[in-house]
C-alpha cells in the first residue's frame, strides 16, 4: 500500500510502497477516505527542533483522518465492517492514575499516532477498536477527517459555561476558528475573534462570526463600544500561542474572568501575574479531548446544527501532498484535507 513517511532525519516526505498493517485480536483495519493535515505534519515535514526531539525515524505520520472499517480483530465484537470511522489519537497506558480515574486525556504515557508511533497517512490503517469513534450515517467525509482538531476546539470552548457570555477567541487558524463557532452556537453573547491575519479574518466573517479585531489596526478594548460592553470580555479562548496576544486578552478581561488557553509557544511567554490575582482570573490549561467525552459533544453540535465544514478550504489527492503540505504552510487558508480515494 501507499503511505505518506518520514523516511529520513531531514526535511519532506516521501510517498512510499510500504506492507499492509496486520490486525490483531483487539484491532481493527480501516480504509482511509480522508485525512487532514495540522500543525504537527508542518513541523514533522519541516524537520524543525520539536521534530528532531520526538519523532522516531522512519515513520507514517499523520493523525486526523477517516475511513471504513474493512475487517475486524477476532476478539472485536462491537463494530461492525462498513462503518465510518475516525479515531481517537491519543494510545493511552490504562494504568496512570488519571486513566484509572477515567481521565485518559491527561496519560502521563501516551502516545501520538503520527509523530510518536504508525500514523494514518496512508491507504489502510489498523487502530485498536477501544480508540474507534463512530461517525452518523450521513456525515459529510471532510468533516468527518478533521474531528480531531474539531475536538481540540470543542474541548477548548466548552471549559466554561458561554451562554449569555462576551468571549473573545484570539487566533483564527482552523481551530480558533471553530471553537468561535462552538461558543457561538452554545448561546455567547457576543463573540469577537482577534487575529494579526485579515485573510483568516475574512474567513471567519464568512463562516458567521461577524464580529472581528486585528490588533495591529485596532486596540481589543476598541469594540467594547461596538457592544456595550463595560467590564471587558467573561471568557477568553486563547488559541494562537502567542505571548502578546494572551498579555492583550488579560488586559480586556472583566474581574473574575476565565482564559482556556489551547494555544501552545514556540518559547517562553511573559505574564503579569499580578493582574491574574487582583482580578481573580481563572487561567485554565487545555489538551487533546476528553476521551469520549469531547467527541459525544462534537456529534451532538453537528446534529444540532453546527456547520463546520466552511472551515476546509482546500482539498487535493494525496498524491498532492506537497503542493498540499505547502498550501497549508502559507497560514493564509483554513484547513487542508488529502483523499485517499482512487
Amino acid at each position: 500500500m501507499k503511505a505518506l513517511v518520514k523516511t529520513e532525519a531531514a526535511p519532506g516526505l516521501d510517498l512510499i510502497d510500504v506492507p499492509d498493517p496486520v490486525v490483531g485480536p483487539n484491532d481493527v483495519l480501516i480504509k482511509v477516505l480522508r485525512t487532514g493535515i495540522c500543525g504537527t505534519d508542518l513541523h514533522i515535514n519541516a524537520w524543525d527542533d520539536w521534530a528532531q526531539r520526538t519523532v522516531p525515524v522512519p515513520l507514517t505520520i499523520g493523525h486526523e483522518f477517516c475511513g471504513r472499517i474493512v475487517e475486524l480483530g477476532s476478539e472485536v465484537s462491537d463494530l461492525k465492517v462498513g462503518q465510518l470511522v475516525s479515531g481517537e489519537g491519543h494510545y493511552v497506558c490504562g494504568r496512570c492514575r488519571a486513566c484509572l480515574a477515567g481521565k485518559r486525556h491527561l496519560c502521563r504515557a501516551f502516545k501520538g499516532i503520527g509523530y510518536m508511533v504508525t500514523g494514518c497517512y496512508s491507504e489502510l490503517f489498523v487502530m485498536p477498536a477501544g480508540n474507534i469513534w463512530v461517525h452518523k450515517p450521513g456525515t459529510d467525509l471532510d468533516v468527518a477527517a478533521i474531528f480531531d482538531p474539531f475536538g481540540n476546539a470543542v474541548h477548548t470552548a466548552l471549559q466554561f459555561p458561554c451562554l449569555g457570555e462576551d468571549v473573545l477567541v484570539s487566533g483564527a487558524g482552523p481551530i480558533g476558528i471553530m471553537a468561535a463557532l462552538v461558543a457561538q452556537h452554545a448561546g455567547a453573547r457576543h463573540v469577537v475573534v482577534s487575529d494579526l491575519s485579515d485573510e483568516r479574518l475574512a474567513l471567519a466573517q464568512r463562516l458567521g462570526l461577524h464580529d472581528t479585531v486585528n490588533p495591529a489596526h485596532e486596540p481589543i478594548s476598541g469594540v467594547f463600544e461596538r457592544f456595550s460592553m463595560k467590564e471587558g470580555f467573561d471568557i477568553g479562548l486563547e488559541m494562537s500561542g502567542s505571548g502578546a496576544a494572551l498579555r492583550d486578552m488579560i488586559d480586556n478581561m472583566t474581574h473574575g474572568g476565565r482564559i482556556a488557553l489551547l494555544g501552545t509557544p514556540t518559547g517562553p511567554s511573559e505574564i503579569d501575574v499580578a493582574k491574574i490575582i487582583f482580578n481573580m482570573l481563572t487561567l485554565q490549561g487545555v489538551t487533546g479531548r476528553q476521551i469520549f467525552e469531547t467527541w459525544y459533544a462534537m456529534s451532538v453540535l453537528l446534529e444540532n446544527g453546527l456547520d463546520i465544514s466552511g472551515v476546509i478550504t482546500d482539498r487535493f489527492h494525496y498524491t498532492e501532498y506537497e503542493q498540499a503540505f505547502s498550501t497549508a504552510a502559507t497560514g493564509h487558508g483554513g484547513k487542508v484535507v488529502m483523499s485517499w480515494e482512487s
